[in-house]
């Protein structure tokens, strides 16, 4: 026996080590070295002997000596309160110095069900040490662990235990395991919570307090969209069922379930509508069972759905035969036939036999197979415990049907190099993992130990807020290799982009070892008038010469000349093609792109893709929407899903077969209960067919102050309400210029005219849509919308170029303001409103000094001859805003308007646009655009920053839109399913096709006619009231009873002014 004495000095334990190894090292063949662990127990002391013999003889040590029964018998020693005390300790200390893989199978289930109990010792310090304990072991555990060893006995305690301090301690470890193993937990929630739903009801409050906080966060584990924001109401109800319960029905009665239903989801539901199937009126009864009707359409198979069909089939089938609405019953039997054939069932499903699980006894004999293969000599007796805790983690991942020999090598090959050499180890794994798999089961093996140079090889955890995002997630990056970052929305991609940025990922390399660079496409405002070269040398981190500087960016088209404009005169794909320049200046072994084909034209896209292609010791992450750009350049994929980030080599369509689920992240087909509406527009005065021109331009030209050439030459257009045109032409062909000469943030200064309907509405979402917010990004959605149209307009009006009133235009207004009347000459001094004048308006006008009585009315014309355009175009503005006004700007209006694009009240009115993603604050701009019911909404590259899912949604709101749509898109797929007239840029010059330019009216049927027969209309007694259309007079008839109504007023008699319409 060798033991080091509680005195013995340093040197001597020292001594006694290296005495073990020698002893070890000596005998190969012998029997096991003999070890007393009861110094380390009692007293702390030969811990670094036993850690050592670990280390040289292996767990042999443990199994040999009765490691597990020392343990008991400490644990169970109510007299010796330092013993109890120290075999807490000794597995806390083993656990933190690294050796905790080699006890944690002499633990369960014995032990640590003791150790739990300890929580309730009555001496504090055992307390303390049985809980640092149980925290050291399962986070030192792996995850596939946890749902066979540690979880079971945890909710066996939680629901059974007498001691409430038992009870709180199992509470606080859940939370652990929440954190180190959220994938594993989220599959065992239908056993997690009917436990957490007694225990939020325990007698004791700190018990009762614990749990409510425990399933708070056990729900985060629950990734269903659709019921994510009821998540709070569904705990609710589980505290308070009786008030909760019909409200939430009613709530979730209203949503169309879209995403897969999993058993997380369900465990989470199912006690809110057995409940519900117990209400007492027929009418919750009923939207009980249209929920489980469209919630079982999307479960994946019968085994997900089979531990919860005791739990509703009979409640269904009871409601059926005691239900007296025959509608009703209708409803419950479709969700008995929808579950039950879900289920693969006949009956109630209370008969079902248990679902086939794989035990370790099953796994066991593969395993021993496996290491009698590969190595011999750990397939012993002296192993055994070990290769029996290697067997119930193999059953867990078969029983998980995860068939991934990268998940397979996280949690296993630690165990098994405990007992064999690395190499051995990895052939053991797969060899377990071959004959664990059936035989139609396809097995995921991809090889990570390929050759090449590892830029980055780390672990780390990311969460967002409350919401984890990833868990002990592995990221290895090879030099060269080109990664799509995929994932479903929400799922963290720009989060990991960002954090990857900022230094936030645990054993990311340090920007000393590893330069990485993330490419910016968003150029600061204050940059505007900078010249792109000094753009590029003022940039200290690139610490490049100007003759280099010159090479980068004309390695990207930027010619000599270019090169000496300023940015404010770049196109956004420029803009981009900049940020290319410097990031190729600053040497990066590392390139984050974030959406880098946003504004990229064809060409520049296909110049991107040969750019990132011909790397090769540059490594690139990239998350993009467009499907194309992503195939053609990734060499692998990073795929981030249920908390894991896991490769798969090849580009996007070989990912697709390996995930085929991952095929709808790039289709374009709108969800059902997804989809934008955008209010349609009021009537237009003249207008009375979609066909008749509401924004014309005739032979304008542009040229911008700052460029030496000309932008645009003789453009002629039109725009209709039915007009659907997509602008297209390279970057720098003059789109946005084009469009801003619409909406009028510039004006023409090379002759030509830009006309709009005086009452026209133009929504408008720029190419860098967040300028529209930059400056309220510390706002709230609701606050920045209440603020932009606090005084009944636009405040983005009042800032365009057609609005505001230069030096020169009050010169103009100065010189025209005088008008001579019956002799006497007055000054105008404002325009007060208008009247309709035939085709056109007439203005009032007021006079300086006079009184309003002296107003008089004014042509339109008149008015812009004397140089009062901007006045006349403010006024006419400001009417047109108001037929868009019919509802008050007001926080419930704002919130539902804002929902009609995918916004949830929760972001609209309690979370700032800073902390928004770039998909929701688009939507906040296209809400913004869109509140004042537009005739022609206006998009300048629309699918910058928006999901698929969200894009396929704009299309159909566009499509369904009654107005004029005009786009700049560079996204054929885009354009092709919503435009039918293109105008094609090119070198300032335009080219359009397929446009129906119409002179007047057109053809098209009327949109001031009601179609079909009028509704009828009843007075207040109910009587129906007779609609007679009124017979149009002729210009005779018409005189003759303008001079009936002269004659009355002149007798004196009262005219009505509705007689005179």
């Amino acid at each position: 026996m060798v033991a080091a004495t509680a005195a013995a000095p340093v040197e001597a334990v020292k001594s006694t080590i290296e005495s073990l190894k020698a002893q070890v090292q000596g005998t190969p063949d012998s029997a096991t070295a003999t070890f007393d662990f009861t110094p380390a127990i009692a007293t702390g002391d030969n811990v670094d002997a036993l850690i050592a013999t670990l280390k040289t003889d292996g767990v042999k040590v443990l199994e040999a000596n009765g490691f597990s029964a020392a343990l008991e018998k400490a644990l169970t020693d109510k007299k010796n309160n330092a013993v109890r005390e120290g075999a807490c300790s000794l597995i806390s200390t083993l656990c933190e110095k690294g050796v905790g893989h080699y006890v944690e199978p002499y633990l369960f289930p014995t032990v640590f069900n003791l150790i739990i109990e300890s929580f309730a010792d009555k001496i504090a310090t055992v307390k303390a040490a049985a809980a640092a304990a149980i925290k050291n072991v399962v986070q030192v555990m792996t995850p596939w662990a946890v749902p066979v060893l540690a979880l079971p006995a945890l909710l066996e305690k939680v629901k059974n235990s007498p001691k409430w301090q038992i009870k709180l301690g199992c509470l606080d470890i859940l939370d652990l395991l929440v954190v180190s193993a959220p994938e594993q937990l989220a599959r065992e929630m239908p056993d997690i919570i009917p436990v957490m739903t007694e225990a939020i009801w325990d007698t004791k409050p700190e018990v009762k307090k614990a749990a409510r906080a425990s399933l708070t966060k056990l729900t985060a584990l629950v990734s269903n969209k659709d019921i994510e924001k009821f998540i709070p109401a569904l705990i609710n109800c589980l505290i308070n069922p009786e008030q909760e319960v019909p409200k939430t029905i009613q709530l979730l009665s209203a949503t169309t379930f879209v995403s897969e239903v999993d058993s997380p989801t369900l465990s989470l539901m199912v006690p809110l509508l057995s409940r519900g199937l117990n209400e007492k009126l027929t009418a919750t009864k009923r939207k009980v069972a249209v929920i489980i009707d469209n919630m079982s359409k999307l479960v994946d198979n019968e085994n997900t759905v089979r531990p919860f069909l005791p739990k509703l089939l009979p409640g269904l089938i009871k409601m059926e035969q005691t239900v007296a609405d025959p509608e009703a019953r209708g409803v419950v039997n479709k969700a008995i036939k929808t579950l039950q054939g879900v289920g693969k069932v006949s009956g109630d499903g209370s008969d079902l036999p248990p679902p086939k699980v794989t035990k370790a006894e099953d796994s066991l004999p593969k395993v021993n197979a496996a290491l009698k293969k590969h190595a011999a000599s750990a397939a012993t007796d002296a192993n055994a415990s070990l290769i029996r805790y290697i067997a119930q983690i193999v059953a867990n991942l078969v029983n998980a049907r995860n068939l991934e020999l990268v998940e397979w090598n996280s949690a296993l090959t630690a165990y098994v190099n405990l007992m064999a050499p690395e190499a051995a180890s990895h052939a053991t794994v797969k060899e377990v993992l071959e004959k664990s798999a059936g035989a139609d089961d396809e097995i995921l093996a991809f090889d990570d130990e390929e050759e090449g140079e590892d830029l980055c090889n780390c672990t780390f955890s990311l969460a967002y807020g409350a919401k984890i995002l990833l868990n002990t997630a592995t990221m290895r990056l090879k030099r060269g290799h080109r990664y799509g970052l995929v994932g479903r929305n929400g799922s963290g991609k720009s989060t990991l982009m960002r954090s990857i940025q900022q230094g936030q990922v645990n054993g990311f390399p340090s920007p000393d070892e590893v330069r990485t660079f993330y490419v910016e496409h968003d150029i600061d405002g204050s940059e505007e008038d900078t010249t792109i070269l000094q753009f590029i040398l003022s940039d200290k981190r690139l610490g490049a010469s100007e003759e280099e500087a010159k090479a980068s960016l004309a390695s990207v088209g930027f010619t000599a000349e270019r090169q000496e404009q300023s940015i404010g005169s770049l196109s956004g794909g420029w803009k981009m093609k900049l940020a290319l320049a410097r990031a190729m200046l600053f040497k990066a072994d590392i390139l984050l792109l974030d959406e880098p084909t946003n504004h990229l034209d064809v060409l520049n896209v296909k110049w991107l893709e040969d750019y990132l292609r011909s790397l090769t010791t540059c490594t690139s992450i990239i998350v993009s929407h467009d499907s194309s750009f992503l195939n053609n350049v990734v060499s692998d994929i990073l795929y981030l899903n249920r908390f894991k980030l896991k490769r798969y080599p090849g580009n996007l369509d070989q990912f697709v077969k390996y995930v085929p689920e991952a095929k709808a992240f790039y289709e374009l087909n709108p969800q059902e209960d997804y989809n934008f509406r955008i209010p349609n527009p009021p009537l237009l005065d003249g207008v009375k067919t979609k066909e008749k021109s509401i924004m014309k331009m005739r032979n304008v030209g542009f040229q911008y102050p700052v460029s030496k050439v000309q932008q645009l030459y003789d453009i002629t257009l039109q725009v209709s309400l039915s007009s659907r045109v997509a602008v297209l032409g390279p970057n720098g062909a003059g789109k946005s210029t084009l469009v801003k000469l619409l909406v009028g943030e510039l004006e023409p200064n090379k002759g030509g005219e830009v006309w709009k309907h005086p009452a026209l509405v133009v929504g408008y979402v720029s190419q860098h849509a967040f300028h529209h917010i930059d400056s309220c990004l510390d706002k709230t959605p609701l606050e920045y919308l209440l603020q932009r149209f606090a005084t009944g307009e636009d405040g983005e009006e009042l800032t365009k170029t057609t609005r505001v009133i230069t030096k020169e235009d009050e010169e103009k207004m100065k010189a025209g303001a005088l008008i001579t009347i019956e002799g006497q000459k007055r000054t105008i001094d404002e325009i007060i409103s208008r009247r309709k004048l035939k085709q056109s308006y007439e203005y009032e006008v007021s006079f300086k000094g006079l009184s309003s009585s002296e107003n008089i009315y004014l042509p339109r014309d008149d008015l812009i001859k004397r140089g009062f355009e901007k006045a006349v175009a403010a006024l006419d503005t400001r009417e047109a805003q108001k037929l868009g006004l019919t509802r008050p700007l007001v926080r419930k209006e704002v919130e539902k308007h804002y929902a009609d694009f995918g916004l949830e009240a929760e972001f609209v009115s309690h979370n700032t646009m800073r902390g928004l993603s770039g998909g929701q604050k688009v939507k906040v701009v296209l809400g913004a655009a869109t509140w004042r019911r537009p005739h022609v909404v206006i998009l300048d590259e629309p699918t910058n920053y928006l999901d698929r899912e969200s894009l396929a949604a704009l299309i159909d709101g566009l499509k369904n839109f009654e107005g004029g749509v005009l786009i700049i898109t560079h996204s054929k797929e885009f354009s092709e399913s919503l435009c039918n007239e293109v105008w094609a840029m090119k070198d300032g010059y335009l080219t359009p096709s397929g446009h129906n330019w119409v002179e007047g009216q057109g053809s098209g049927p009327r949109i001031d006619q009601k179609d079909g027969p009028q509704e009828d209309t009843f007075d207040a007694m109910g009587n129906k009231v007779e609609n007679k259309a009124s017979k149009k007079l002729t210009s005779k008839e018409e005189r003759k009873k303008k001079k009936d109504r002269m004659a009355r007023r002149k007798r004196g008699e009262e005219v009505f002014t509705d007689e005179e319409d």
